[in-house]
C-alpha cells in the first residue's frame, strides 16, 4: 500500500484518495483511482514515479483525459496527471521545447504566433503532448512526429534523450508505450503567420462541422484500417446513431461514441464490441482500438485489442 506520509516527504504536488476519474476525462466517465497525484513539476514527477516503482505500486499516466475510457470500477494503484505540472513551453529560433502536459491547441497557437510552420494541422486534437507523442497523433495528413527532433523520457528510473530515428514512429504508434514522456523538442520552419492562422481557422471549422464536439467523447474510437476509414465502415454497417444505455455512436461521425449524459464505461464498451463484430462480419475487417482503456482487467483488454 502507498504510505501517504512517505509520499509527502518527497512529493510537493496534489494528492487525493479515491478520486473520481470522470472529473478528468473528456468522456466524463470513470470510477475512482485509489491514489490521484498531480506533480508540481518535472522533478516532482520523477521523484514520485521512482518511489512508486520501488514500492512496486502500479501507476498510470494521464494528461487532459482525452482518448481514454476509464473503467466504472476505477483504477487500482495510482493515477498521475501531468497536465498542470508539466506545462512549460519555450522557443529558441525554430526549435520549440514542449513539456508533456501542454495541450496540443496551446502548442499550435504558440507556434503560429511566432510564425513557425509545421503543426498547424493539429489544433483540433484535444490531447496533451505526452500522449500525442506516444500515439503519434495526427490529422489532415500530418503527424506530430513529422517535425520532432528528440524526446526526453523517463525509462526504468532514468531520464533519457531519444532521437526521432530511434522512436519507432508509425501510424498511431511509437516505441514509447512503456516510457513516460517528459518533454519533446520540435524543429519547425518559418511561415507566414496570417496564412497559418487562416489554415488553423479553416481546419477548426471543418472539425466542428464533422465531429460531435458538443457532447462528451474521447475522440476517434478506432484507428483507420489501411485504405479506408473506420467511420465509413461503421456508417456503412448501419450503426450510426445506435444507442446502448447512455452511450451512442454519434450521428455526426461514425468513429465517435458520445456520452448522452449518464453513460457508463460498460455502455461504451458494449458499443465498441458491437461495432467491431458488425464491421468484421460485413466487411471482413477487424477494427483496432485507438482509444486507450484504463482500469479494465487484462483478459478484456486483450479481447477488444485483438
Amino acid at each position: 500500500m502507498v504510505n501517504i506520509d512517505d509520499i509527502q516527504k518527497i512529493f510537493r504536488g496534489y494528492i487525493a484518495l479515491n478520486e473520481p476519474l470522470k472529473k478528468y476525462t473528456s468522456f466524463r466517465i470513470g470510477g475512482p483511482a485509489d491514489y490521484y497525484l498531480e506533480p508540481l513539476n518535472k522533478e516532482d514527477l520523477v521523484s514520485i514515479v521512482r518511489y512508486l516503482q520501488e514500492q512496486e505500486i502500479p501507476f498510470m499516466m494521464i494528461g487532459n483525459g482525452s482518448n481514454l475510457l476509464v473503467s466504472d470500477d476505477g483504477v487500482r494503484g495510482a493515477v498521475i496527471n501531468v497536465e498542470k505540472g508539466l506545462s512549460n513551453i519555450s522557443a529558441d529560433g525554430n526549435d520549440v521545447d514542449v513539456e508533456a502536459g501542454v495541450r496540443l491547441p496551446r502548442f499550435v497557437d504558440f507556434c503560429i504566433q511566432r510564425g513557425l510552420k509545421g503543426v498547424e494541422m493539429l489544433p483540433g486534437i484535444p490531447g496533451t503532448i505526452g500522449g500525442a507523442v506516444v500515439m503519434n497523433a495526427g490529422a489532415y495528413g500530418g503527424e506530430i512526429s513529422d517535425h520532432l527532433v528528440e524526446v526526453e523520457v523517463l525509462r526504468a528510473g532514468k531520464i533519457l534523450q531519444v532521437k526521432k530515428e530511434d522512436a519507432g514512429f508509425a501510424y498511431r504508434r511509437s516505441a514509447f508505450r512503456r516510457d513516460i514522456v517528459l518533454l519533446a523538442t520540435f524543429r519547425l520552419s518559418q511561415g507566414n503567420k496570417a496564412e497559418l492562422m487562416k489554415m488553423r481557422r479553416e481546419l477548426l471549422i471543418k472539425r466542428n462541422e464533422s465531429q460531435p464536439l458538443n457532447m462528451p467523447n474521447s475522440g476517434s474510437i478506432f484507428k483507420n484500417p489501411p485504405g479506408t476509414f473506420a467511420a465509413r465502415l461503421i456508417e456503412d454497417a448501419g450503426l450510426k446513431g445506435k444507442k446502448i444505455g447512455g452511450a451512442q455512436i454519434a450521428e455526426k461521425h461514425g468513429n465517435f461514441i458520445v456520452n448522452m449524459g449518464k453513460a457508463t464505461a460498460a455502455d461504451v464498451l458494449a458499443l465498441i464490441r458491437l461495432a467491431r463484430e458488425t464491421v468484421a462480419q460485413k466487411f471482413g475487417i477487424t477494427l483496432e482500438l485507438e482509444v486507450k482503456l484504463l482500469g479494465f482487467p487484462e483478459p478484456l483488454y486483450r479481447e477488444v485489442h485483438s
